[in-house]
């Protein structure tokens, strides 16, 4: 087969041509960058981790919190956010939706469902633990009473 003569294309054209999918996702990764800064520059207390920027369409930008804690805090800083989002993006962004997402920090569990009940009857304590309930026992009431009594069996031999 023979050798093609074409001379190669450069690369840097298709990141820096207006058009095509590479394009929109290097305009949409230097938005996100230019987002995210901003975000970072209003309110430097807020930590990384719980925050994102989710998305971003029309004239939106969706920022994600992993707690409604959090969500308060850049509501306070809305306007400011606002304000230097339409100066970077010169008008292309205008508004800000903030979204809590509490189920964002929590960790998958890796154990099968199986291992997740850790109380058995098998299950073992201390000898330690198991005397601090029986005191406990002592002045609670009598439903109370029994089930400590009952969680105090459960000590190691």
């Amino acid at each position: 087969m023979a050798r093609k003569s074409k001379s190669p294309s450069d690369m840097s054209s298709l990141i820096n041509s207006n058009k095509g999918t590479l394009a929109y996702i290097t305009e949409k990764t230097n938005s996100l960058t230019i987002l995210t800064d901003i975000v970072r520059q209003t309110c430097p207390d807020l930590p990384q981790e719980v925050w994102h920027i989710a998305n971003f369409n029309n004239k939106s930008v969706v920022i994600n919190v992993s707690s409604s804690v959090w969500g308060q805090r850049l509501q306070f800083e809305r306007m400011k956010i606002n304000q230097k989002l339409v100066e970077a993006t010169q008008g292309k962004y205008s508004q800000i939706e903030i979204k809590v997402s509490p189920n964002r920090n929590t960790l998958r569990a890796t154990q099968p469902q199986s291992a997740k009940n850790t109380l058995s009857t098998s299950s073992t304590i201390s000898e330690k633990t198991a005397s601090e309930l029986r005191n406990i026992a002592q002045n609670a009431p009598k439903g109370l009473k029994e089930k400590l009594e009952k969680l105090a069996q459960h000590v190691k031999k």
